[in-house]
């Protein structure tokens, strides 16, 4: 039910439901599977490929803070 000054479209839920429809429109009901697989692994290789950039950025920080920093003389 809508109150006064709401529109149609004013949730993400709106949004999402308009598109889950276009995209069964343009893929068919057969491609959505693949489409959310593909996504999946995407993401996967993403924060796989994140946690190694974050595990070689404290191994630097290691290495860096274990050499000393006074004056060498």
């Amino acid at each position: 039910m809508l109150t006064r000054g709401q529109t149609v479209f004013d949730s993400i839920d709106d949004w999402l439901i308009i598109a889950v429809v276009a995209g069964i429109l343009f893929y068919g009901s057969s491609k959505i599977p693949q489409l959310a697989h593909s996504l999946g692994r995407s993401v996967g290789e993403f924060k796989k490929g994140r946690l190694e950039v974050e595990r070689e950025l404290k191994a630097d920080q290691v290495a860096n803070s274990s050499t000393p920093s006074g004056p060498a003389h």
